[in-house]
């Protein structure tokens, strides 16, 4: 009998993925905040979320064969589409940079709040699975 972990978990492994891949992005944000001419970037997450899910049901998405162990699996690629250029709330400063660490710094705690609650959630998905598997 196989498991199917798609089942199970449902969407929130997705959503766990994308979440990581924000952060990396927000993270990218605060680590150029002094580059000259950095653009400020951002995912769509509702837009990545429902890129996934259709991905899974059969869409159009592309389903990428590994041939070699140095391919990037096609589910770490980012969906095309998701990731925008954050509009500058402050005055530019001559540098052409947009980031503003403060924006910056309150949609990394905001998508690190969500990541956690999803991993709680996978958390106790994962709990009920071995106890269902023991017996208990």
């Amino acid at each position: 009998m196989s498991i199917s972990f798609d089942n199970i978990f449902g969407v929130h492994s997705r959503a766990l993925n994308l979440r990581n891949k924000r952060a990396e992005i927000l993270a990218g944000n605060l680590a150029n905040a002094d580059t000259p001419g950095y653009k400020a970037q951002d995912m769509d997450f509702k837009a990545a979320m429902d890129q996934a899910l259709r991905n899974q049901n059969g869409g159009s998405g592309t389903n990428l064969a590994l041939t070699n162990q140095k391919h990037f699996a096609g589910s770490a690629l980012m969906p095309d589409g998701t990731r925008v250029f954050r509009e500058s709330l402050q005055p530019d400063t001559g540098d052409g940079n947009t980031v503003d660490v403060s924006v910056e710094r309150m949609a990394y705690m905001e998508n690190s709040i969500d990541y956690q609650t999803t991993l709680t959630f996978l958390n106790g998905k994962i709990s009920n699975l071995r106890r269902v598997l023991s017996g208990e």
